[in-house]
């Protein structure tokens, strides 16, 4: 085939007119996020507690997590509110005040029964990563976990879990399927996806060593949608 008098083959026919294609845009540069770990607890009796549902524990550092440039703490002394606004130790406030060790100073202890944490980051954000302690001075299982994240305070629309470890219901949040686990100084990291919301809400029911629900603190790793 001739074009402008030239003899072109079929392939660089096609080639010549071909649409132009706007080049795809960069993704978002990413980075480790820099992640503060307390100090580890050594001591403690043998916990007996197994279950097809409790993951193997794992003592290897944790892999980087990478979220967006610019990702940060958004939750660090935010206002906190709970289901059980008296705590029995500890104060609410603690929940986001940085301090994460294994000591009972640094505890937060709810009543029996289906208990919530929750967070007013101020205004929406895209959340990447959610990181929780509870009580690790020793080996404990915390039951029913499950942690959302919605721009309605009273949590009724506009819901997104994040994380559902309550593999019966018995909390009344709906069937999970992430795993139970054993509470380290390393916490539970929670891939968030890039959510976007102004609170989080952690539940909980009991633990294996009593009935009572405890917290040491939530940080929340995003950035501000405006």
């Amino acid at each position: 085939m001739t074009k402008f008098g030239v003899t072109m083959t079929a392939a660089a026919l096609a080639v010549a007119l071909a649409p132009v294609v706007a080049p795809v845009a960069a993704a978002e540069d990413m980075a480790p996020i820099e992640i503060e770990l307390p100090e580890p607890f050594f001591g403690g009796t043998p916990l007996d507690y197994w279950g097809p549902h409790l993951e193997e524990e794992d003592f290897k550092d944790r892999e980087p997590f990478l979220a967006p440039t610019g990702t940060v703490v958004v939750s660090r002394d935010k206002a906190v509110t709970s289901s059980f606004p008296d705590p029995l130790i500890g104060k609410l406030s603690q929940l986001t005040d940085g301090d994460k060790d294994y000591a009972k100073s640094s505890l937060i202890e709810l009543g029996d029964g289906v208990q919530w944490m929750q967070v007013d980051l101020e205004k929406e954000c895209a959340i990447y990563a959610v990181l929780l302690w509870k009580f690790h001075e020793g080996k404990r299982v915390y039951f029913d976990l499950v942690v959302q994240a919605s721009n309605d305070p009273e949590f009724k629309e506009g819901v997104t879990t994040l994380y559902n470890n309550d593999y019966d219901n018995s909390a009344g949040l709906g069937v999970g399927e992430d795993m139970e686990y054993l509470e380290s100084n390393k916490g539970r990291l929670i891939d968030a996806k890039g959510v976007k919301a102004r609170y989080v809400r952690a539940y909980g029911q009991g633990n294996t060593a009593n009935d009572k629900n405890h917290f040491v603190e939530l940080e929340v790793w995003g950035k501000p949608t405006e």
